[in-house]
């Protein structure tokens, strides 16, 4: 069953952001873009290589009007001692989730319950609260910051335009296709 439309579900829980900890809940990611980002664990291989290269483009996200937030299933506890121990996840200045109890991975359908690690998920979620993009990776295959960026601005233009659409490796300022009933079905 597709994501796409669904409201993600009420939540708090801990994070580790600004060298604090802090709970954060659905009503802190209403009225703005936001990216949930999760991933299998802290102090592993591929996970420090993405969330640095998300760390590098936060500004960027920033600028759009989106909040990022990585979410494993680690403790915020963990987070921080990561944060303190590895000089990739010093850079982050993004809230990074703690989902000890899987409240967040199960809502997005990303954790894998034998495990209870969470699955490499991305999902951009709309100011109303909407999942409206999301793809998830095998364990092995790292994420790119640039990509996720150039979706998030093609689904910030399609929700401020909702009669046209972005093709494929849109970019701000290219153009756009305005469908018509004969292009319907080439959708």
């Amino acid at each position: 069953m597709s994501l796409i439309n669904k409201e993600i579900s009420d939540f708090t829980v801990q994070s580790y952001h600004e060298g604090a900890f802090k709970s954060v809940s659905k009503s802190d990611v209403l009225g703005k873009w936001a990216v949930f980002f999760f991933y299998p664990a802290d102090f592993t291989f591929v996970c420090p290589t993405e969330l640095e290269d998300l760390a590098n483009k936060y500004a960027d996200f920033q600028a759009a009007g989106c909040e990022v937030y990585s979410v494993s299933c680690d403790t915020h506890f963990v987070h921080k001692a990561w944060h303190d121990a590895s000089d990739r996840i010093k850079k982050i200045e993004y809230p990074m989730l703690a989902d000890p109890t899987h409240a967040l991975a199960k809502d997005f359908d990303v954790l894998i319950e034998a495990d209870g690690l969470a699955e490499r998920g991305t999902f951009i979620v709309n100011p109303e609260g909407k999942i409206v993009a999301y793809e998830v990776n095998a364990g092995n295959v790292g994420r790119n910051a640039d990509e996720l960026f150039r979706k998030l601005q093609a689904c910030q233009f399609v929700y401020e335009h909702g009669d046209e659409v972005c093709p494929a490796k849109w970019k701000p300022g290219a153009e756009t296709l305005k469908p018509s009933l004969d292009l319907v079905g080439q959708l």
